[in-house]
């Protein structure tokens, strides 16, 4: 994964005309909708009524009204190799270089899938999978990369032949653990800018007479998503790789979607958010750092997300979910949520919180999540151990080298 540079600063205290609450004091009052409880009253005692019952209405609520509902599958996608299987780390690792075309009668919408398997293998290989905010090129320091093409700040499409502002992966660490690596451009699916939508995989499912998505469908983040799930299948017909070990791993809005995939798309046995935040795993009714209004003004990220998340922006009281409904459809599957002790903007609190209130539903499947801890230190381990795991690195926003140990101490144990 690409790693988003963590810096201290001062956090922004208006965005997009709204204020911002930094002050756990301000938090207004709130009640969480009960996790435990069916749409028609009825209490959620076991594993089987929540997996029977109560999942289903909660991914479609979280579905209609916060990310959209996604298209199937296509019926057929087309794979081409630029390399199946080239040298890579002194040996250590062999490199694929895989076109995935999105849709299936046409070449307009590639996504290149960039995979490191350890050399000596004996079996199939479990996979770290990341979703990118830099072309695979840039993701990892590998001069025999292809060069893509990114989205710049303009929103240009331009080749991607000058150094990332992000840092570049170690692959090497994962290689060593036995493990994998993978990771895709997130622009190569849907481009992140309000714009975007004219470039990206969405306008090929409108319907005849549609010029935009309809209130309940989906946003770039689920459009990021789908494109997740297509890279899951072609791992299915890799024989290398084992399919049902992969952990996929994003950071902020691509924490965001990697939640939201794990939500989807259960093929994937594990899940890493970091700092996914607001509209991710933070709690929204905390009113903490950035808020729903902020996330939805049209200046700002209302594009990445289903129309009819913006109606709940002046009434989130009303809203029949919040964060911990998300972290909770994950059980019985390993999630770990990272954060950053000065990520005041992302509030890791709230992702904290939102762990606590998921337990119970863990509990169910006899696993557990941090339900009576106090919330740890920066640098503190303790809560990796659980399947549903929290961790907050000593910095800011993203991800630091030394998160990634972490990663694979937890994907040690639970993948």
């Amino acid at each position: 994964m690409t790693l988003v540079v963590c810096v201290a600063q001062d956090p922004p205290s208006l965005v997009a005309g709204f204020p911002v609450n930094y002050d756990e004091e301000a938090i207004p009052p709130y009640s969480l909708p009960d996790l435990l409880t069916l749409e028609n009253g009825q209490t959620v005692k076991d594993a089987n009524t929540w997996t029977k019952k109560r999942r289903p209405e909660l991914l479609q609520a979280v579905a209609d009204l916060q990310y959209g509902n996604t298209p199937p599958a296509p019926k057929k996608i087309t794979y081409e190799y630029y390399e199946a299987e080239g040298k890579a780390f002194n040996g250590k690792a062999i490199r694929k270089q895989v076109r995935i075309y999105l849709t299936e009668n046409s070449q307009e919408h590639p996504m290149d899938l960039l995979i490191y398997l350890p050399k000596n293998a004996t079996k199939a290989t479990p996979l770290f999978f990341t979703i990118s905010f830099s072309a695979n090129s840039q993701t990892v320091d590998d001069p025999e990369v292809q060069i893509g093409e990114i989205w710049n700040r303009e929103g240009q499409k331009v080749k991607a032949d000058q150094p990332s502002r992000f840092r570049a992966t170690n692959v090497e660490q994962f290689i060593a653990a036995g493990y994998g690596f993978a990771t895709v451009y997130y622009g190569d699916i849907d481009p992140d800018f309000k714009e975007g939508f004219d470039y990206g995989i969405r306008k090929e499912f409108l319907k005849p007479g549609e010029t935009k998505p309809q209130m309940n469908e989906w946003g770039t983040i689920s459009a990021w998503s789908w494109g997740l799930s297509r890279a899951m299948d072609y791992f299915e017909k890799d024989q290398q790789i084992d399919e049902n070990r992969v952990a996929l791993m994003g950071v902020s809005r691509l924490g965001k979607t990697v939640l939201w995939t794990g939500i989807r798309d259960p093929r994937f046995k594990m899940i890493i958010a970091s700092c996914s935040g607001e509209g991710g795993a933070a709690i929204a009714r905390r009113d903490y750092g950035e808020n729903i209004k902020h996330m939805s003004a049209p200046s700002r990220y209302a594009y990445q997300f289903a129309p009819n998340y913006h109606e709940y922006s002046t009434h989130l009281e009303d809203f029949p979910f919040d964060a911990h409904s998300l972290v909770a459809m994950i059980a019985p599957r390993p999630l770990l949520l990272q954060t950053g002790s000065t990520d005041y903007w992302s509030d890791p609190k709230g992702e904290f919180i939102a762990a606590q209130e998921a337990s119970n539903v863990y509990q169910l499947f006899g696993e557990n999540g941090p339900e009576g801890n106090e919330m740890p230190p920066a640098g503190d381990t303790s809560l990796i151990h659980n399947k549903l795991g929290y961790y907050m690195h000593d910095g800011g926003h993203g991800t630091i080298p030394s998160d990634y140990p972490v990663f694979i101490q937890f994907m040690n144990e639970f993948l």
